[in-house]
């Protein structure tokens, strides 16, 4: 039996995850399918897009990721700060990117409520900022929509995802370098990619597109670009937060 998300994920001892989802059966569904003789490559864009969308809303940066062809992971930073520092109006703003905004908090952001219809909008809008920087509810925003898609495409129902995502806390910076250098190898590991450079649908590659003078914006929904992730110290500025370590180390690390 799996444990509550609730005694796993504990911002107190480390804002750092690592996190993986697995599709049903173990069934390649993101990659080529030789029995039934179709290709559901395309498939792995949708995870990029989605990730890149919800990375914009939740307070959940990607330090590192890798798509494959039956699963997924995620290095992810929680920045309880940032949303600390957000308004009420943009927490309502971010929110209602993906939910409908409820009548009473409409009534309230145009200042028409009552006292107490005021109280419980204001509940409502401190539920949305514990939320937005809850891993449950980023990853349910996540595999939601991908199952949808999916079946929709497949004309069928039922469940995409083998269980609840798995997670793991990363408590300091040993853990953290390897658990981003394990995630952005996978291709390699698997055979997929020879190299770093060569490993589509993961963060190494596109920090190392980043750093290719000539590179084309048509390989631009293939994966996240760099300066949508969590940046590295070296690249971060002083007063914002970062990967303890340099960029250059990471990839001579990953070399």
């Amino acid at each position: 039996m799996g444990y509550a998300r609730k005694t796993l994920v504990c911002l107190n001892d480390t804002p750092y995850y690592h996190v993986i989802a697995r599709c049903v059966r173990r069934a390649w569904l993101w990659g080529v399918d030789e029995y039934a003789g179709r290709d559901y490559s395309h498939r792995k864009e949708w995870v990029i897009e989605r990730l890149g969308f919800l990375s914009s809303i939740f307070a959940i940066d990607i330090c590192a990721y890798a798509v494959m062809s039956n699963h997924y992971h995620l290095v992810v930073h929680v920045d309880r700060d940032r949303i600390r520092a957000c308004a009420d109006e943009e927490i309502i703003e971010r929110w209602s990117r993906l939910f409908r905004v409820p009548t009473i908090v409409k009534r309230w952001r145009e200042g028409i409520a009552h006292e107490t219809e005021a109280i419980v909008a204001l509940q409502i809008i401190e539920r949305w900022r514990a939320r937005l920087i809850d891993v449950s509810w980023f990853m349910r925003c996540l595999n939601e929509s991908l199952a949808r898609r999916a079946n929709v495409e497949d004309c069928c129902t039922g469940r995409f995802w083998e269980g609840r995502f798995k997670s793991q806390a990363l408590l300091d910076e040993a853990g953290l370098l390897t658990a981003m250098a394990y995630v952005d190898l996978n291709p390699v590991r698997a055979g997929i990619a020879a190299t770093p450079e060569d490993s589509e649908f993961t963060s190494i590659y596109a920090r190392i597109q980043a750093l290719q003078p000539d590179r084309s914006n048509s390989q631009a929904a293939t994966f996240i670009r760099a300066e949508k992730l969590f940046r590295f110290r070296d690249e971060a500025q002083r007063d914002t937060q970062a990967i303890p370590f340099t960029l250059r180390s990471y990839l001579e690390l990953v070399d």
